[in-house]
């Protein structure tokens, strides 16, 4: 109580933060219960949106996961079904071809690359030109060749006679030793005669001995001079007949020299090494041409090949005589693979394709065809239609629609070879299913496709 008399008013604090303390003042009447008046606590009222809110974000958030990962049968998304293809699984004869677009060209090209360079004198020919073996195209004139020639010329002449001089010394020296032989053999038989006389008219006491002696040494002297003038001979004449040999296989190659030589300046004149078309020919009088610089070139006019540029994916299937058809008007023209280039160049490779018998009258050089190369033989299969599919999945996997079509459920399958219309099933599918055949970019990654009406 304070002097007044009246109650004293007590200020409560409750241990519970949340709640506030108010003051309550005593009356009269409250008198009697001597301080028991107390503060009242009064509870904060809660906000019941925020969580509401909350809920409502995680029922969107599982609705979204459950039609994405479709439950327990993995991911799934919802697509319009009229904006695919689907296909159905058959049985057929299978074709093991690919279409191949080729280029006409002319099955022999000879180039036109000049052996000496020069500058264009005369033209004779005209691009187009239908050409015989040894026909003059163009000629040339090169002075420093010219010059070249000359000298080369002038020296091969220079040992050349060299060479005959030799050979003639050397057949004056058989010759001496020919004479000088034939010289001894008449000294030495006219000795011998007279010396038969002189035995005669030695014994009659007719001469002087010592004359008789006299012409004994001289006879004696002459038939070894004739000895000795027979080994020289035989000599000089093996020695001739080695130098006589070397001088021809010499000869020979100066000749062979001076020949080339020669040809050389007759190369200024560029000749068809063949008959056929003249291409690519375009020059001007005046012009410098560079030795070995293309000029033109010369095709067969009346056979011709295909040059077909190949997918990679084909490398190792393809093999030389290899049958491909060409199909026009209902007729059919056989051509056979001639010959392959294995380096690939933006994912392919070229082949060559050669008319086996007659070959069309209407193909014309740059004209481009279309056949079938037959990779294989033909036989019974499980069939699916060629799609873009494949190159989503390598061939590995495809959706396979459920019976009552509602959905489509991703099933791994192995398949073969294929074509332009069709690919080899070899296992994951039976005939009679549907698949799914158009593109799968916008859903490789899904496990099942909910198919809708749109």
């Amino acid at each position: 109580m304070n002097k007044g008399g009246e109650p004293r008013v007590k200020k409560v604090v409750m241990p519970n933060a949340n709640k506030k303390t108010v003051k309550a003042r005593g009356s009269a009447s409250s008198g009697a219960q001597s301080g028991a008046g107390m503060d009242r606590a009064i509870e904060k009222k809660r906000d019941l949106k925020k969580p509401a809110m909350i809920a409502a974000g995680l029922v969107i958030v599982i609705a979204l996961l459950w039609q994405v990962l479709g439950g327990p049968g993995g991911r799934a998304l919802q697509v319009d079904g009229n904006k695919i293809t689907i296909s159905t699984v058959s049985k057929g004869i299978f074709e093991d071809f690919i279409p191949v677009r080729g280029t006409v060209e002319p099955l022999k090209t000879v180039f036109l690359d000049p052996v000496q360079g020069g500058r264009v004198e005369e033209i004779l020919v005209e691009d187009g030109a239908i050409l015989e073996p040894g026909d003059v195209i163009v000629r040339l004139s090169n002075s420093d060749l010219q010059l070249n020639v000359m000298g080369t010329e002038a020296r091969i002449l220079e040992q050349l006679n060299q060479m005959r001089d030799s050979e003639l010394r050397l057949e004056q020296n058989r010759l001496g030793h020919r004479r000088e032989l034939n010289q001894l053999n008449y000294q030495i038989n006219v000795l011998e005669r007279q010396i038969e006389r002189e035995k005669k008219l030695l014994a009659g006491g007719h001469i002087n001995e010592s004359l008789h002696l006299d012409n004994l040494d001289q006879l004696g002297y002459l038939r070894e001079r004739r000895e000795i003038t027979l080994e020289t001979q035989a000599s000089d004449e093996e020695l001739r007949s080695r130098q006589l040999a070397f001088n021809e296989d010499k000869s020979k190659q100066l000749e062979g020299s001076l020949t080339f030589a020669r040809k050389s300046l007759e190369e200024l004149s560029v000749r068809a090494s063949v008959g056929g078309k003249l291409s690519g020919f375009d020059l001007e009088i005046g012009q410098s041409i560079v030795r070995g610089e293309r000029l033109g070139q010369i095709d067969d006019p009346d056979r011709f090949k295909l040059s077909a540029l190949v997918d990679e994916f084909y490398l190792g299937r393809v093999r030389i005589g290899q049958e491909a058809v060409y199909e026009r008007s209902g007729d059919g023209h056989t051509l056979n693979v001639s010959k392959i280039y294995p380096r690939v160049e933006n994912g392919q490779f070229e082949v060559d394709l050669q008319f086996e018998g007659d070959m069309p009258s209407d193909v014309r050089r740059g004209q481009t065809i279309p056949t079938r190369l037959t990779l294989g033989d033909a036989i019974p299969a499980v069939l699916i239609p060629a799609g873009a599919f494949y190159q989503d999945t390598g061939g590995n996997w495809i959706f396979v629609v459920t019976e009552d079509g509602s959905q489509a459920v991703r099933r791994d399958v192995r398949l073969g070879r294929r074509n332009s219309r069709y690919i080899e099933v070899l296992e994951g599918l039976e005939v009679g299913e549907k698949v799914v055949t158009s593109p799968y970019s916008s859903y490789r990654d899904m496990d099942r496709l909910k198919l809708s009406d749109g």
